[in-house]
């Protein structure tokens, strides 16, 4: 059975924050590291222009020196506010009232609590006390397509169901001085905060995605290529140079997976310039089709869970054509990758 994944709603943190900002920041609190002007020729070629912050660059929980117990229970109330006014966006666009949701599927990573976004949003979008709950909560970027996959799972097994699904990351939370490698930095630049939601359904309520299959796929032996790591100081994320071939390692058994279903259109998840470029030429797209995940990468950064989100939003704005066949994936931590297969409905 197909799932049609309403237009997504996002909400971005409060504080837009450029390259230059983050840039100057580097330089005055590492002034005398050995590689900085590697450091800052990188980031100025990362792809990003700007991203939104929940808190100002200059904050205790970004730049600061908070502890971990701090930035994380500030990335998790960050990440909730956001989340809520999302998912009611969502709900109103779509003119769902919350007492219809059947089910709830959240991803979040940024920010440890228990319970999570799925228990504190019952209350306040005012959702039945019965609806089922699924908590995605160490997926990270592959968080919000993974999420989709959930939603698509539970229409199949009971139709007719509505799925509210949202995803939440406080990356800035990661934002943190006493990481000092190049790829420490590049992250310091890269990630963005933000919330996305949207409905999903066994018969559509608007134009969109519609989801006819779905892909998970972990590349073997490949714990160590992004991690996550929590310290005193706060929360930490890790890569490996085997990092940076993860995409390309992955990419043949979702060629395989897709087959001959040629897509005509693709929602790439922004991890990077390369992310998306590769991808898109291994699907057999060109630089044109993945301007979506371009323009978001450059615009709001790197969304993490989020970010298939903000693509498919922005999908809307300039849709491919009815029936067009499309894939849509991510990548996260693991290294996992998800992915959904399907058409455009109009």
């Amino acid at each position: 059975m197909s799932a049609f994944v309403s237009m997504p709603r996002t909400i971005l943190g409060a504080h837009k924050i450029s390259t230059e900002d983050i840039t100057d920041d580097i330089r005055n609190r590492h002034p005398d590291h050995p590689r900085l002007a590697v450091i800052l020729r990188v980031l100025a070629n990362c792809g990003v222009r700007t991203r939104y912050f929940t808190r100002p660059l200059d904050s205790p929980t970004v730049s600061g020196s908070a502890g971990v117990r701090e930035r994380a229970e500030t990335a998790f109330g960050d990440a909730l506010a956001m989340a809520e006014r999302a998912a009611l966006t969502a709900l109103d666009s779509t003119s769902v009232p919350p007492e219809d949701i059947d089910a709830i599927v959240t991803a979040h990573s940024t920010g440890w609590s228990v319970p999570n976004l799925d228990v504190h949003l019952i209350a306040r979008l005012g959702l039945r006390p019965n609806v089922r709950r699924t908590a995605l909560t160490t997926l990270a970027c592959a968080g919000g397509t993974q999420a989709l996959v959930r939603a698509a799972d539970f229409i199949a097994v009971r139709p007719g169901s509505k799925v509210l699904v949202v995803a939440a990351e406080t990356i800035s939370s990661v934002y943190n001085h006493n990481d000092t490698s190049v790829e420490s930095m590049i992250y310091k630049s890269l990630f963005g905060d933000s919330a996305a939601a949207t409905v999903v359904t066994g018969e559509p309520l608007g134009p969109g995605l519609v989801i006819d299959d779905s892909f998970e796929y972990t590349l073997p032996d490949s714990l160590d290529r992004y991690s996550g790591r929590i310290e005193a100081d706060g929360l930490h994320f890790d890569s490996t140079k085997k990092a940076l071939s993860a995409t390309d390692d992955v990419l043949p058994a979702l060629l395989d997976w897709v087959g001959t279903r040629t897509p005509g259109f693709a929602v790439i998840h922004p991890g990077s310039p390369r992310i998306i470029t590769d991808t898109a030429a291994a699907l057999g797209l060109t630089p044109a089709d993945a301007r979506h995940s371009t323009d978001t990468l450059s615009e709001d950064g790197n969304l993490g869970g989020v970010s298939i989100l903000r693509v498919l939003e922005r999908t809307h704005a300039a849709p491919p054509p009815a029936g067009a066949k499309g894939v849509a994936v991510a990548y996260g931590p693991g290294f996992t990758t998800a992915a959904l297969h399907g058409h455009w409905h109009s």
